[in-house]
């Protein structure tokens, strides 16, 4: 199956500024995505999609195509994704490399674990879903504010965490991955539909920086990561 990898980093971000190409942990934001995608077994297609020409610059550098800026109309603040993507898709198509499917990264979410986009693309084959969603564990003590609180689990009958299965867990969406037959990017218009896949990751990778707080997790998650491969490539 032929999978185009969209990474898309705009230019400008508010609460960050210039965030995607901010040093972390030694590298430019964007840099972890791509290396992570290039470094994937599966033959990843991967292409940024950006306006900004000094991430151009840095994206090409680290070695992912960067085959047009992005149109100003496709890189404002209220730019949905899912416009970006078929974008991207449109341009493959002209060059006659319709893909099959569609893996979209977002560079703010930067952790991803040795394995995982490989893990994703053999759940995507093996479990003949349309989409799969990216997702991390969360316990379901959680509640939905109103003017009578609703709690998504039986205050009266609160369960111990260690005794919890995986049915009673709550899945966040990350952000970070999403794997997409191409087909429903036109039929649906969203990155989501058909037969749904959870994709379950482990916590660590569920960052998503938006503030600078964010960066600073994001950093002692990839220092860590960084010091686990090293360490196994001293030992092997």
């Amino acid at each position: 199956m032929s999978i185009l990898c969209v990474i898309p980093v705009r230019g400008g971000s508010k609460g960050v500024p210039r965030k995607n190409l901010r040093v972390v942990a030694g590298k430019p934001l964007v840099v972890w995505t791509i290396e992570q995608a290039l470094a994937a077994r599966a033959d990843l297609d991967v292409l940024v999609s950006t306006d900004d020409p000094e991430i151009a610059g840095v994206a090409k550098d680290a070695g992912a195509d960067v085959p047009f800026l992005r149109p100003s109309t496709l890189a404002r603040d209220e730019t949905p994704t899912e416009p970006v993507v078929r974008h991207a898709i449109g341009v493959r198509v002209e060059q006659g490399r319709r893909p099959e499917a569609v893996m979209l990264l977002q560079a703010t979410s930067p952790v991803r674990f040795a394995g995982t986009l490989d893990r994703a693309v053999e759940q995507f084959h093996a479990s003949g879903v349309d989409s799969l969603v990216g997702v991390v564990p969360q316990t379901p003590f959680l509640w939905m504010m109103g003017t009578d609180p609703i709690a998504a689990y039986e205050p009266s009958r609160r369960p111990r965490r260690q005794d919890l299965s995986a049915e009673d867990y709550a899945y966040r969406e990350t952000g970070s991955l999403y794997l997409t037959k191409t087909s429903l990017y036109s039929e649906c218009g969203s990155r989501l539909g058909g037969r749904i896949g959870l994709f379950v990751m482990d916590e660590r990778e569920g960052v998503d920086v938006d503030t600078e707080l964010d960066l600073l997790i994001a950093e002692q998650h990839l220092d860590w990561f960084r010091s686990e491969l090293d360490g196994g490539e001293r030992a092997s």
